[in-house]
């Protein structure tokens, strides 16, 4: 796989600052059911790379140390962490607000039968892949079969309350499938309502629209389709500078399997250290830490954040 870090330095990207932090998006590892082509963390049924007992409690103790208000599950498959359960309850015991970022898939899997159920029991808010509602689009980005199986899952999700009781929210994300910016977020999200909800009775709450990000697996495959520097001048060509206010990094801190720290997801994939200190900075240094106006390290992959509609963990930022 090709490096695209080479390519995205030097920047001309505008200088930014962290506000007050609010959320933690903790990766618990690169193991994933599935394999897909858009995947930044390069994630597969082959990775090893899994968040351990000691960092599981690490978190916990930066959660009550910072009054964190949202913690974003990432991975991965996220809950093919063995402490998934255990982290999802000792959040919920704190009041905090819980994140999963699901591929929809897992809950088919063996061994998983208890999925659905068990989010619904912790009011877990479910943010699922789901990058088309035609089935041959979905199979041709994600892998064949994956279409039906993630159906299946909505089914799951669905028949657990998801999407129809208040409490049980249920968001779906959409990415394009190639070099090109996601479309208008509501409008889709019309489309994907109507569609999702005549062919198979599914229904959910948002959609969200996110861009494609130059790096890792995704990046690799614009550098051997010669097509890295089309698809980043798009994305500067496409810069909205109200989208910069805001970008997802300005509340939120990423840490890796290993509880160290970074100023996003992207910027941890990318190995980028955060401007906190010199070398890797683990959690349990950062207990007393004021994020309070620190500088965001900048590459010119954060355009992919602020292009067209703008594009965050949460969406469109228009």
């Amino acid at each position: 796989m090709k490096d695209t870090l080479a390519y995205l330095m030097p920047t001309d990207f505008p200088q930014i600052r962290r506000r007050k932090l609010e959320t933690l998006q903790v990766n618990l590892g690169y193991l994933c059911n599935q394999q897909c082509l858009h995947c930044h963390v390069d994630a597969s049924p082959r990775r090893t790379e899994i968040m351990q007992r000691d960092n599981i409690d690490a978190v916990l103790r930066f959660v009550d140390a910072h009054a964190i208000k949202t913690v974003d599950l990432t991975g991965g498959a996220p809950e093919m962490n063995p402490h998934f359960r255990d982290l999802v309850r000792a959040l919920d015991e704190r009041d905090v607000h819980i994140i999963d970022r699901c591929n929809l898939t897992i809950l088919c899997e063996p061994g998983y039968e208890w999925l659905a159920a068990f989010l619904a029991e912790h009011q877990v808010e479910v943010i699922a892949s789901m990058p088309c509602y035609l089935q041959e689009n979905v199979d041709a980005q994600r892998g064949k079969g994956v279409f039906d199986h993630s159906v299946q899952g909505l089914r799951l999700l669905n028949a657990n309350g998801y999407g129809l009781n208040q409490s049980l929210v249920l968001s779906l994300v959409y990415n394009p499938q190639g070099t090109s910016l996601p479309p208008e977020q509501q409008a889709l999200e019309q489309d994907y309502k109507r569609a999702l909800a005549e062919k198979f009775d599914i229904h959910f709450n948002n959609l969200f629209t996110i861009t494609n990000m130059p790096i890792k697996r995704f990046g690799s495959t614009l550098l051997s389709k010669g097509l890295f520097a089309e698809y980043m001048q798009l994305l500067k060509n496409s810069y909205q500078q109200g989208n910069l206010d805001g970008v997802m990094c300005k509340t939120l801190i990423s840490v890796d399997w290993q509880g160290f720290v970074y100023d996003c997801d992207f910027n941890q994939m990318l190995g980028l250290k955060s401007s906190f200190n010199t070398g890797k900075t683990h959690l349990c240094d950062l207990l007393k830490f004021d994020f309070t106006e620190r500088e965001i390290v900048v590459m010119d992959h954060c355009y992919g954040c602020t292009a067209g509609n703008g594009s965050s963990c949460g969406g469109s930022l228009s």
